[in-house]
């Protein structure tokens, strides 16, 4: 009887590990690689062609997948576009916050803030990797309204993070248009170098940076 139990006992580990989730393939395993290199193709490609232009064949030839291993990751073409937009709205997002919370940033004169902002601003449309938010600037139109809706409080609460350092220049007179007024317009001018910035032409990103600000803000 206690061999019995014995041999039961030590049955019940492996019984556990047989009921368990079985071990992931090296291709499970790499799921999440081969999901963001189809956001990356397809940011590329989106950016290049144009959505309706690119096909989920395209995509999968240019991330070196199968034409259906996209349906793996994204259920529709629509979705990828989606995935491409999220993933640049929250990169941004996080690159943004990061830069606020930079040590030494809270004690910068607001024109030093704005500066920050704008120069990450300009690497997250011009810098390496940076076809996600183009994509979204130009093809947002392509959304179906839900993830419009989605992707629009994403870009909501991306501007947001301006509105106290434009707040604080308009304060000071350094801002004369009003604080909402002045997002708009300030954003919008920077999201248009996307059409004609070209670095082969000799301007940096820093050239940029300083020109907007010249533009925007009265220093006196």
């Amino acid at each position: 009887m206690t061999s019995d139990a014995a041999l039961l006992e030590s049955a019940i580990p492996a019984i556990k590990r047989a009921r368990g989730r079985p071990r992931k393939t090296v291709d499970e395993r790499d799921d999440g690689n081969r999901r963001q290199a189809l956001l990356v193709a397809a940011a590329q490609l989106f950016r290049r062609k144009g959505f309706a232009a690119t096909t989920t064949r395209d995509i999968a030839a240019a991330a070196d997948m199968q034409s259906g291993s996209p349906f793996y990751h994204f259920k529709s073409k629509d979705a990828l576009l989606y995935a491409v937009m999220e993933e640049g709205m929250r990169s941004a997002l996080s690159r943004q916050r990061a830069a606020a919370q930079a040590p030494g940033y809270a004690a910068l004169e607001p024109v030093q803030q704005l500066r920050t902002l704008i120069t990450v601003h300009f690497d997250v449309l011009l810098g390496p990797g940076s076809d996600f938010v183009p994509v979204m600037l130009y093809e947002a139109r392509s959304l179906p309204p839900r993830e419009h809706k989605a992707l629009s409080a994403l870009i909501d609460e991306y501007e947001s993070l301006w509105l106290p350092v434009l707040s604080a220049l308009h304060d000071r007179g350094e801002l004369r248009a009003p604080v909402r007024l002045a997002r708009l317009l300030i954003l919008g001018a920077l999201n248009w170098a996307v059409q004609w910035f070209d670095p082969r032409k000799g301007a940096s990103l820093q050239e940029l940076t300083d020109a907007a600000i010249n533009l925007f803000i009265k220093e006196f």
